[in-house]
């Protein structure tokens, strides 16, 4: 079976699908692969280190895709009408498309690959289960933009951060709040930690209390019965009277930061906003805003999406767009192996291809489409 390694053509995008490791597992499984020349360069891969792995190099997308059984890729694929290159026109029926594939941002898409006869697995849905833990691409690429969300604040922040005690005089350690102790939350407080900042952290779901104590952080949230966390463990809206508490504690933690890093996203829904004008007002000129939502529209109120820019008052908002791609390199690295760590368990070396269970939690939890047809309960409705 031939995996065909696309060069991403999306905006912002520098990482990869597969690295020279994940190359070298791939083909010991049975693959051939094809990697579109210059895929790696973003990442620091050139087309020789691929060769050497023992992938062929696709001279272009039509060359590397044509014919392949599966098509990995970060983002979802160019349709009909969006570039020069229609990658999704180039696939052939029945072939395997696994990428991120923003399916609930983007139903045309999904409708799109059901039409093609693709089969469609988005990997941002992958089910938090102990088995599939390893094949969590949201995770591997939140942990180093929760890093990286940390090292902009500082680069931005003019200031240092761990307390200084000098002949000359104190400095004193910056003070870091982190909304959302997600997996980019409990990353930025880490880091924080380790630069010296003084952090505190909030989040909507109780038992984030404990994961934020041990990193060093201060936990500050809302006193309330409602639970704020779905059944797979990720964060849900809250309601009015709760966000209106949460609003004035954090109104009242946020005038006392030099920096706030803002993680919290809902799956499928626009970010919710945590920090308004009037927080920002209260802010000390000088003070950093990360905003890690700023794809989902941002956490904040002035955040806008893809810029860097400094208030009236003086409060610099950092809203990059890819977060991720900024360490390409690394997040290539995590970002591969989740899907070498998804396709290997599928391999039956005795029918030499693929042998899939339609019933496995973890490909009902990711397929989109199937035959032809919309097939995942999330997104039917957007066909």
């Amino acid at each position: 079976m031939k995996i065909a390694i696309v060069k991403e053509r999306r905006e912002h995008e520098k990482r990869v699908a597969a690295t020279p490791d994940t190359v070298k597992k791939l083909i010991a499984l049975g693959f051939d692969i094809v990697v579109e020349s210059g895929a790696g360069k973003g990442s620091q891969i050139s087309d020789g280190e691929y060769s050497e792995a023992g992938a062929e190099i696709g001279a272009d997308a039509a060359a590397t895709i044509n014919g392949a059984d599966i098509i990995f890729k970060v983002q979802r694929p160019l349709i009909a009408g969006e570039a020069d290159v229609d990658e999704l026109g180039l696939m052939k029926r029945g072939a395997m498309l696994i990428a991120v594939l923003e399916p609930t941002s983007h139903p045309d898409h999904i409708k799109a690959y059901a039409d093609a006869g693709i089969e469609a697995y988005a990997m941002e849905f992958m089910p938090r289960i102990t088995r599939a833990q390893s094949m969590d691409v949201l995770s591997s690429q939140s942990n180093l933009a929760g890093y990286n969300a940390v090292i902009d604040a500082a680069h931005h922040y003019g200031r240092a951060f761990p307390m200084m005690m000098t002949a000359a005089g104190t400095v004193a350690p910056a003070k870091v709040m982190v909304m959302g102790a997600g997996v980019a939350g409990l990353q930025a407080i880490a880091t924080a930690k380790r630069l010296g900042a003084v952090v505190s952290a909030t989040d909507v779901r109780a038992a984030a209390k404990e994961q934020v104590e041990s990193l060093g952080g201060k936990f500050v949230m809302v006193e309330s019965d409602e639970g704020g966390e779905t059944e797979g463990g990720y964060a849900k809206e809250m309601s009015d009277d709760y966000k209106k508490a949460q609003a004035e504690l954090i109104a009242a933690t946020l005038k006392k930061q030099d920096i706030a890093i803002t993680t919290a996203l809902i799956p499928g829904r626009p970010a919710p906003i945590l920090i308004d004008d009037d927080m920002v007002a209260s802010m000390k000129a000088g003070s950093v805003i990360v905003d890690l939502a700023a794809p989902a529209g941002g956490n904040c109120t002035q955040t806008r999406p893809g810029e860097i820019h400094t208030t009236e008052n003086g409060v610099t908002i950092v809203a990059h767009l890819n977060v991720a791609s900024h360490l390409a390199a690394d997040t290539s690295a995590l970002y591969s192996k989740n899907l070498l760590n998804f396709i290997t368990p599928l391999v039956n070396e005795e029918k030499n291809g693929l042998a899939i269970d339609w019933e496995d939690e973890i490909i009902t939890g990711i397929l989109l489409t199937k035959d032809g047809e919309v097939v995942h309960e999330r997104v039917k409705g957007g066909s």
